[in-house]
């Protein structure tokens, strides 16, 4: 859901963050040479480093900013994947790819100095932290999976279900959209994702909607880059995934990572489904698993106090 997700990442940052000194996102940073692409970094705070990795795919790190409040206890490291916010992009589309972000993971952790990291990957990102984790298990002190998928049976049940709900509840909105596929149109054509936006976001990715109000952001560069999203799914990514998205599959090798885990899900996520996400129990079963009432798709903004508490005593692990 492509134009819903964009519309999100203009208003994620909570009242918290705007109203304490954090670093400025377009000025308070630093560029780090990645595997040949300049890659923007935010990093601030105290102790143990935290990657964070956007979601999306396409998703640049602002929409993270939500979790600025972990800087008390922790190194927050903000970064833009190659073609998203202010970092480089691609010349070719075809280099924008799960495993490039996978290895650019890497390369930064090893250009800021780092011998190991902690992770967390929200929704898309959390794909780039459970490849990272599997194939750089030495790497990571911690992972957190917020919100994300196992397999692309699990993405495509996100599109399923979305498109359920909007066929369900905004019936006006997906006969137009029959309309326009019946002539040839897909996910990636203008006009659908212009009928995909007349879905409010917090309908498919919120608890209670009035959490995600505009608070006055700033506009943040390329903060989606549909270039890389539909690369990555496919061209018509939003009813059949396809590409990296359509091919990834952790399920059978979670169960063999060695480090502390821990499982974020809401229990009102109609993107990343809570039937999806308690499998997590049985494909990963050492894993920390908790489940927000109270949340969709973001607990962070959601149930702040209470995701931040359970974050930082898992960290003390």
């Amino acid at each position: 859901m492509k134009s819903i997700t964009t519309a999100f990442l203009l208003f994620l940052l909570p009242t918290l963050s705007l109203a304490q000194n954090f670093p400025e996102s377009q000025t308070d940073g630093k560029y780090y040479t990645v595997n040949g692409a300049k890659l923007w970094t935010v990093s601030f705070g105290k102790g143990d480093p935290i990657f964070f990795i956007a979601g999306g795919p396409g998703g640049s790190h602002y929409g993270l900013r939500s979790f600025d409040s972990l800087s008390t206890t922790n190194t927050l490291v903000y970064f833009d994947n190659l073609g998203r916010g202010k970092s480089d992009t691609a010349k070719d589309v075809r280099e924008y790819s799960l495993e490039r972000d996978i290895e650019d993971l890497e390369g930064l952790r090893k250009a800021m100095g780092y011998s190991s990291i902690n992770v967390l990957g929200h929704s898309y990102g959390g794909l780039v932290a459970q490849g990272y984790a599997i194939k750089y298990p030495e790497r990571v002190k911690h992972l957190i999976l917020a919100n994300t998928f196992h397999s692309f049976l699990m993405w495509q049940e996100n599109d399923d279900n979305s498109n359920h709900e909007i066929r369900t509840n905004y019936p006006e909105v997906w006969d137009t959209l029959m309309k326009i596929r019946e002539r040839g149109a897909i996910s990636s054509d203008p006009i659908h994702q212009e009928i995909y936006g007349k879905v409010p976001y917090g309908f498919l990715y919120a608890y209670n909607p009035d959490n995600f109000k505009k608070r006055g952001r700033k506009p943040y560069p390329n903060s989606f880059n549909q270039a890389v999203y539909y690369q990555m799914v496919g061209k018509d990514g939003d009813f059949i995934v396809g590409n990296d998205i359509g091919n990834f599959d952790f399920r059978k090798d979670l169960k063999n990572l060695k480090m502390p885990i821990l499982i974020i899900a809401g229990r009102y996520d109609r993107v990343a489904v809570p039937w999806m996400q308690v499998k997590y129990k049985t494909y990963c079963p050492q894993a920390q698993f908790e489940m927000f009432e109270f949340s969709g798709h973001n607990p962070q903004v959601e149930e702040p106090a209470k995701e931040f508490a359970i974050i930082r005593a898992f960290l003390g692990r």
